[in-house]
């Protein structure tokens, strides 16, 4: 004999209230739903108005019959606002999650309708899908705020360093409209009286006057440059928290300095943490995208869905590696890989040399694994 199954009573402790949050500078888009095939309400509070956000849930609440201490979770794209909103919400006992904007499905007609409302729609239907067990998207991991401050550093010095190279090129092209090759070096300005145009006359008055105006914005971007460099090593010379050990573990391999070594604990392995090797590979966004249909099966490259800045470096690091670790496990399987192949074949090899690098690296930090045939530095 069967036994007929009993069908579960929904009590209000199941039932749960979803949110989406469709961020904007001046209002918020909100859409609520109770998960069930009820139509949901959309209203628009104003930015950063959270007495409003709250009547608004309790309105929610009460239009779909929930009681007052059913759950709230919520959801919102990652994106400018960075994640002092998911902090709030926290705060404030909401189950938030940050979602990746490139990870959410859309349509792939060629001309498809795009509104707030509509977004705010899709977000909580996709939120209410992902609550239930479905893969939908990509959650952001969200650091805490020791670490996400601890970024600052090396992202400034990024920045600084691009003005540096922005304010030399600037200088240069406005010498090369007066047919002048002159490097831009500490005694610039010593030497800017003695230039001369193509026609042996001194540059012109405007233009000294600018050229020495745009060499003064270069000096004060070179002092905030040393400025910070000097905080770094201070930092990794007082400093006994675990991604400061990190980073010096890390420079203590050959071919990987002080820059590289920082990044990649900053940005990458001082506040995840991973469970596995595809993980690892997969934040950087080193991970093949291959692209299959029928008898037809292509590869597109790299997802570059990860950290573009631990990428970018990886890559650096990679060719640095094949020179100050010649004798390596990694750089012998690339020459009897790559070797013989032309240039482009090397240049994608080298990606693969740096995903399985980022690899090994992680498995230093986390287990103590020396890559095989690995040097450290001398002292």
């Amino acid at each position: 004999m069967t036994q007929a199954t009993r069908k579960r009573q929904d009590s209000a402790e199941e039932k749960t209230l979803y949110v989406a949050l469709e961020l904007s500078k001046k209002s918020w888009k909100l859409a609520f739903s109770d998960g069930s095939a009820r139509r949901p309400r959309v209203v628009a509070v104003p930015a950063r108005d959270w007495e409003c956000f709250e009547a608004e849930v309790a309105k929610a609440k009460e239009r779909f019959g929930l009681a007052i201490e059913v759950p709230v979770r919520s959801c919102y794209e990652a994106g400018r606002d960075g994640f002092w909103i998911h902090r709030v919400l926290l705060h404030r006992g909401i189950d938030n999650i940050v979602v990746d904007p490139a990870s959410i499905e859309v349509s792939r007609r060629s001309r498809r309708a795009k509104t707030d409302r509509l977004d705010a729609l899709k977000l909580v239907a996709q939120l209410i899908r992902h609550h239930r067990g479905e893969r939908v998207w990509s959650v952001v991991r969200v650091p805490d705020v020791p670490d996400e401050d601890a970024r600052h550093l090396h992202r400034d010095l990024d920045v600084l360093k691009a003005e540096r190279r922005a304010h030399r090129m600037r200088i240069q092209s406005l010498l090369f409209t007066h047919g002048v090759d002159q490097k831009v070096g500490r005694r610039f300005l010593e030497a800017l009286p003695r230039l001369c145009q193509w026609d042996g006359q001194p540059l012109p008055t405007s233009m000294q006057a600018r050229l020495v105006r745009e060499h003064q914005r270069l000096q004060a971007v070179e002092e905030q440059i040393r400025e910070l460099e000097k905080e770094r090593k201070t930092l990794l010379a007082n400093s006994q928290t675990r991604p400061v050990e990190q980073a010096k573990l890390m420079a203590q391999l050959c071919g990987i300095g002080t820059t590289s070594s920082w990044v990649f604990v900053m940005e990458f392995f001082g506040w995840r943490q991973f469970a596995n090797r595809r993980e690892v590979a997969a934040a950087a966004g080193l991970t093949p995208t291959p692209h299959q249909s029928g008898d037809t099966s292509t590869n597109q490259g790299i997802s570059k869905a990860g950290n573009p800045r631990v990428r970018t470096m990886m890559v650096e690091i990679a060719w640095s590696w094949l020179r100050h670790q010649p004798d390596s496990k990694l750089s012998k399987w690339f020459w009897e890989r790559f070797g013989k192949g032309s240039a482009r074949q090397r240049r994608v090899g080298i990606v693969a040399l740096a995903r399985r690098l980022l690899i090994d690296l992680w498995r230093l930090l986390e287990f103590g694994v020396v890559p095989e045939g690995a040097r450290f530095k001398t002292v």
